[in-house]
């Protein structure tokens, strides 16, 4: 079993062909072990070189809607009249705390999803 770091795309391309072609294999096998430890590497390498940027709080709402199969007036309560609405998911009104206290209870949207990470509520 020859098990090296992956430093390179092209060594993470080859670990990720490795990873399907190993996939579904036993676990406390060799095969297992393999795929446990690449898929740990594999992770490694994500999380530094793949970043993957956080959603914004309109992204979040749109999500949970899909989700749960809401339209734009389900969100009425939550967020206001449905011109409100219209103007929060077309990004021209921030959420407010009272918006975002609404969500989080009534759709149980994450609270770190709703507070936008450029510190603009909502937005």
């Amino acid at each position: 079993m020859e098990i090296k770091p992956i430093k390179t795309e092209h060594d993470y391309d080859l670990a990720l062909a490795e990873v399907e072609a190993l996939w579904g294999a036993e676990i406390d096998t060799p095969e297992g072990d393999k795929l446990d430890i690449l898929i740990t590497l594999v992770e490694a390498y994500e999380a530094k070189h793949h970043e993957i940027d956080p959603s914004t709080p309109v992204e979040a709402i749109l999500y949970r809607m899909e989700q749960t199969g809401l339209k734009r007036k389900d969100l009425e309560p939550y967020i206001g009249h449905s011109g409100r609405v219209s103007e929060v998911l077309n990004h021209k009104r921030p959420l407010s705390l009272d918006m975002i206290r609404k969500l989080w209870q009534g759709l149980h949207i994450p609270l770190e999803s709703l507070i936008d990470k450029n510190n603009h509520v909502g937005m």
